[in-house]
């Protein structure tokens, strides 16, 4: 294990040092223990690479706010210990920084396996919405509901130290960066660019997982022009923990016939075949153009201000919205995303907690309390505390008056009560 700079990840190494090396990469609100039952077979054939998320298992509390930037950390880590070719398994955002880096340097993926993952993980409230509760309740409410989400109900009843252990993982977890790591999924979406994958690739699910279930993994199938679908019976989303047996030898399986053993300099050692036939070397892919801009130069900040709306307001309410547009009012809602978010909510000189907490005060001020909800919600989705929510009103009490405040505490109360509820 190694204390590792801010731009780089806690890790640590098994297996012989002249071997290959497969990643092990984690889910969210676990450590790299998760995997600790398949080493002894997998460090026969491979040097094992584990690394915790940030803030996880004691690491750094370094806040992570993409997909992407988790990948970059791991590429420098890697980069720092001199690796430059591996096999790659990851279990839910630990596959979706797989994926990631399948997509952004191929030439350095060997081999890949999604493990309980998905190109799209839920809807994006979902994690905005989890990380409103930690925010508010600490991490407490996802201890508690971990063991699940994580295994089938007859594991949870027979392994009853396993399920205190996975609940203690996520106790131990920074805040912070368990809040960074659900925006981070709110945010990702690689449907649109799963036949870029370019390595062979396993699909691998718990056939009860309820979290990133065969739905999921069939649309990963599906996607990628080079994957095959393993159904793991009698497991949910930590496959690895509740069957791992059989997860390890579908690993064995796939990274003793898929890897692609290019001009590496770093042989493969004798008990992980080749491939029978010669495998070319991976190009990498071009990024896309950008768009053109319009003229004048500017990009058109009508897509970036819909993503933006999105992410503060929620998907749920921009389509209502949207929906309600016709050729009256479609104009309209196209200049409140291209001009609003796109131009003002978009710009550097203010981070959104500070934007929402003027918006809060501009509508109590100005009395436009129909619009009072969406934007509490927002402020609690941007960072803001309900403590500090209340704090902002409380200052509207004084400058805008007691009666409006008044509307504006009823309202604000429904949204923050709705929305900081727990799961049962």
């Amino acid at each position: 294990m190694s204390e590792t700079p801010s731009n780089t990840l806690q890790y640590r190494f098994d297996g012989p040092d002249e071997a290959p090396v497969l990643i092990l990469g984690p889910s969210l609100g676990t450590t790299w223990h998760m995997w600790d039952r398949q080493i002894p077979e997998l460090t026969r054939h491979w040097r094992v690479f584990r690394y915790d998320l940030p803030g996880h298992g004691g690491a750094p509390a370094r806040p992570a706010a993409a997909v992407a930037e988790l990948g970059d950390r791991l590429l420098a880590t890697l980069d720092e210990v001199g690796v430059q070719r591996f096999g790659y398994v990851g279990c839910s955002i630990g596959g979706a920084i797989g994926a990631d880096l399948a997509l952004r340097h191929p030439q350095r993926v060997a081999a890949l396996a999604l493990v309980a993952s998905s190109a799209r993980f839920g809807s994006a409230d979902e994690f905005w919405q989890r990380g409103v509760i930690v925010r508010t309740h600490g991490l407490e409410p996802m201890a508690r509901t971990a063991p699940e989400r994580w295994f089938t109900p007859a594991f949870a009843a027979a392994q009853p130290a396993i399920v205190e252990w996975a609940v203690q993982m996520v106790r131990t977890t920074d805040p912070g960066c368990y809040i960074a790591a659900c925006e981070a999924l709110a945010a990702f979406d690689i449907r649109t660019e799963l036949n870029r994958i370019p390595v062979p690739t396993l699909v691998l699910v718990g056939a009860e997982d309820q979290v990133t279930g065969p739905g999921d993994a069939r649309t990963l199938v599906a996607g990628i022009p080079d994957a095959r679908l393993a159904l793991v019976p009698g497991a949910s989303h930590l496959a690895p923990v509740e069957q791992p047996g059989a997860v390890t030898d579908l690993l064995l399986t796939h990274f003793s016939t898929a890897w692609q053993d290019t001009q590496t300099g770093v042989p493969l050692p004798d008990s992980v075949p080749r491939l029978t036939s010669p495998v070319q070397p991976v190009a990498e892919i071009a990024a896309a153009p950008a768009p053109d801009a319009p003229p004048g130069g500017r990009p058109d900040p009508y897509e970036p201000g819909m993503r933006l709306r999105r992410e503060v307001l929620g998907d749920d309410r921009v389509d209502e919205a949207l929906a309600g547009a016709d050729d009256f009012t479609a104009d309209f809602q196209e200049l409140v995303t291209r001009y609003a978010w796109g131009e003002v909510w978009s710009r550097d000189g203010l981070d959104r907690r500070t934007r929402s907490t003027v918006t809060l005060t501009a509508l109590v001020a100005s009395g436009r309390l129909e619009s009072l909800a969406a934007h509490t919600r927002a402020a609690l989705r941007s960072g803001l505390t309900p403590a500090e929510i209340r704090e902002v009103l409380m200052q509207t009490a004084v400058y805008c008056g007691i009666p409006a405040a008044s509307a504006a505490f009823t309202i604000a109360q429904s949204v923050i009560r709705a929305e900081t509820t727990p799961p049962a």
